[in-house]
């Protein structure tokens, strides 16, 4: 079995979690993996031993063999090796939520922070397939890999509100942040409505009171209904 450290893991290992999720040990860890199938329990049909899955359990991901839901498991994609399969639950699901938050319309322009990323460079496709034009933050090593995703690249840091400005001059309609620091406060300066922005990254005091943002978390299992679970910040 393979099982991913991601950065929201990382968080909870460092305590950025612990108001929200606190632990309560002995406590496990890891949420996405991917693995073989090695028996099933009573009235599972729709598997079989030696199938190839992803799924996600939260803080439960961390080990050898992991007793899951059928729900949960989705299978995995052939042609996907396993070191990339392993992270998709989680990863996938929470770019899906975003995009969807923001609901881009063909020919609208969507800013997606740290594009390069996992979930950004998920949501980036995601919004270029609903037929936005898509910008996306990231250094400038990033910037080859997001032309090949038909993205349009922009360095982050300082002056990015200027870089957008130039290089969407007619107005950006959505804003989905994947990284936090600052973002949201560039999308509200930006013009971008409150209700087209998205964020996963930031929940500080000033986007939450001041903007209304409301805080959710991406904890669906892979077949749920992701409308009937929270998954997501939105500005609002």
């Amino acid at each position: 079995m393979v099982a991913p450290v991601n950065p929201g893991e990382a968080g909870i290992r460092e305590g950025g979690f612990a108001d929200m999720r606190p632990a309560h040990f002995p406590e496990g860890q890891g949420n996405d993996f991917a693995g073989c199938i090695v028996a099933l329990g009573e009235g599972v049909n729709e598997f079989a031993v030696g199938d190839e899955v992803i799924g996600y359990l939260p803080r439960a991901a961390h080990a050898d063999y992991v007793v899951s839901p059928a729900a949960v498991l989705t299978p995995k994609p052939a042609d996907i090796p396993w070191e990339a399969a392993a992270p998709l639950s989680a990863v996938g699901v929470t770019a899906w939520a975003a995009v969807q938050a923001v609901d881009p319309q063909p020919g609208e322009t969507v800013v997606v922070s740290a594009a390069a990323g996992g979930v950004g460079s998920l949501a980036a496709q995601l919004a270029r397939l609903r037929g936005a034009t898509v910008i996306g933050t990231a250094g400038d090593q990033n910037a080859d890999f997001l032309r090949s995703l038909d993205v349009i690249p922009v360095q982050h840091g300082p002056g990015l509100a200027e870089r957008l400005r130039a290089l969407a001059p007619q107005g950006i309609d959505a804003y989905i942040d994947t990284f936090g620091h600052g973002n949201v406060d560039t999308a509200i300066a930006l013009g971008v409505r409150p209700q087209r922005i998205n964020t996963i990254a930031d929940g500080r005091a000033v986007p939450a009171t001041a903007y209304g943002a409301r805080r959710r978390r991406a904890r669906s299992p892979v077949r749920s209904s992701p409308s009937s679970r929270p998954l997501s910040r939105r500005v609002r």
